[in-house]
């Protein structure tokens, strides 16, 4: 196909487009700290019954900066920061070793709401993690030791066979350990912005800035 060839698209994009009408976000009326914020926030979303509000955009970068992005689940978050699960192995964490500067995106469209994370990503400790792990189901704790993920897998087969094999090795009923392979990362936030969308594209955008032992809260132009 030359340059100058067009593609036909079923939908006309350019004319795609929502028209937000909601309450405005101002500095006065948003918490002290990020966390607080998001667990307003994160309260309204879980309360509107969207699909997984926990769901995340983790964005990695290798040593050369290329970037990667995946969606992940937010399984805790406090004044240290917001924490998930992963295997060690991974393409994230291989990045996280080397590149430990991360981006968390939650994108909360029926709110018209986003909230937009910058940070340094760090493994939680062991013990954290065993208490998480021991909360999974046991199908999710036998697929953490099955799969190796980010490898390429021959066959769906190979991959159900391997799940087939730590089951018969941690029967249930029985205690699976953790793997040494995997665990969590916990996200310290530099900075969190809060995007609330409004209308005439003039949306609200506050962010907060690590300053210190505190926080400082700054607008941004839509």
């Amino acid at each position: 196909m030359s340059h100058s060839e067009k593609y036909e698209f079923a939908h006309d994009l350019a004319a795609m487009r929502a028209h937000y009408q909601f309450e405005g976000l101002s500095e006065p009326g948003v918490a002290p700290t990020p966390y607080e914020q998001f667990a307003r926030w994160f309260g309204e979303a879980a309360a509107g019954e969207l699909h997984e509000p926990n769901a995340m955009v983790l964005s990695t970068a290798d040593a050369i900066g290329r970037p990667s992005s995946r969606t992940v689940l937010l399984k805790g978050y406090d004044p240290r920061g917001f924490v998930f699960y992963t295997n060690y192995r991974s393409r994230k964490a291989r990045d996280i070793a080397v590149n430990p500067a991360v981006s968390l995106l939650f994108p909360w469209y029926p709110l018209a709401r986003q909230v937009v994370v910058t940070g340094t990503a760090e493994r939680v400790d062991r013990e954290e993690t065993a208490a998480y792990f021991r909360s999974r189901p046991y199908g999710s704790q036998i697929g953490a030791w099955a799969s190796e993920q980010s490898t390429v897998a021959a066959c769906r087969a190979d991959l159900d066979a391997a799940y087939e094999r730590m089951m018969a090795r941690y029967p249930q009923g029985e205690h699976v350990p953790v793997p040494p392979h995997w665990g969590g990362f916990r996200v310290r936030a530099e900075t969190v912005e809060f995007w609330q969308g409004r209308e005439n594209r003039l949306h609200d955008r506050l962010r907060y800035v690590r300053a210190g032992d505190g926080w400082r809260v700054e607008r941004l132009c839509p």
